[in-house]
């Protein structure tokens, strides 16, 4: 399905039926990611799962998609669909976005689950590193996308999945160019959200994973207990769907 935002398209797809939850992929992914998620999501609910702005299927809406930007897309889907409250699942950016559409439309939250993702600010250093990476994309795109993917998964486990990284990259491979720089932009100028998340006052979850190269895990655990949130640990790196798709399957059907 797709809906217009400002006259650009953006897919999104329905599954189930019940009480709503609302899976937001990571950069550099889709939904076509929650695919071994969905028999088990849908047999209870209705399950929306949809491409952010110049990932998947959706086209590019600014020069810079920031978190707000996509939490709105978001909420204009659920308009679309008459719902007016919803579960969250949001892996790595799919998490600042779910966290920036609680600071929007708290009220619509049922309940939070942040996998692989965090409710802080990125570092100086962490800025630094979109910087450069922006300029490796105006020289090499290609080459950037295979240097991202493979550094999203753990070391120990790279070889293991090395079909599935092909996999995302090819897929990769055919986002626009400029909305791959808009996504690292608006997650290089993303505001910290540790006071949202620990202000919402309902279900809140973190699924976080040992190996995680991207999110210090430590720092991570601490930061979704210090917003009294419950903390999953799983073994494996950042794409933990891939990596360890039957432990996170396992407790989002603990937690319902």
């Amino acid at each position: 399905m797709t809906l217009r935002y400002k006259n650009i398209p953006i897919h999104y797809e329905t599954f189930g039926n019940g009480p709503a939850i609302v899976l937001l992929h990571g950069f550099l992914e889709s939904a076509t990611m929650w695919k071994p998620l969905i028999p088990q999501l849908s047999k209870n609910n209705l399950v929306i799962t949809m491409d952010f702005p110049g990932h998947g299927k959706s086209g590019v809406i600014a020069e810079i998609h920031t978190m707000e930007l996509m939490a709105e897309v978001v909420d204009e889907i659920l308009q679309k669909l008459q719902i007016s409250s919803a579960s969250f699942l949001g892996h790595s950016m799919g998490g600042y976005v779910t966290l920036a559409y609680v600071e929007l439309f708290s009220e619509k939250v049922e309940k939070i689950i942040l996998l692989n993702s965090t409710p802080a600010a990125d570092s100086e250093e962490r800025k630094e590193n979109r910087n450069r990476a922006l300029k490796v994309i105006d020289q090499n795109p290609q080459a950037y996308i295979s240097m991202a993917i493979g550094n999203l998964f753990a070391e120990s486990s790279r070889e293991k999945f090395s079909k599935e990284i092909e996999t995302l990259k090819s897929e990769a491979f055919s986002f626009p160019v400029e909305g791959i720089k808009a996504a690292i932009k608006g997650m290089r100028e993303r505001k910290d959200r540790t006071v949202v998340l620990k202000d919402f006052k309902k279900d809140k979850h973190a699924i976080l994973a040992k190996e995680d190269p991207i999110l210090p895990f430590l720092e991570a655990k601490k930061l979704a207990e210090l917003c009294d949130a419950s903390v999953k640990i799983i073994e494996g790196g950042h794409m933990s769907l891939i990596e360890n798709g039957n432990s996170v399957a396992k407790y989002l059907h603990f937690i319902g």
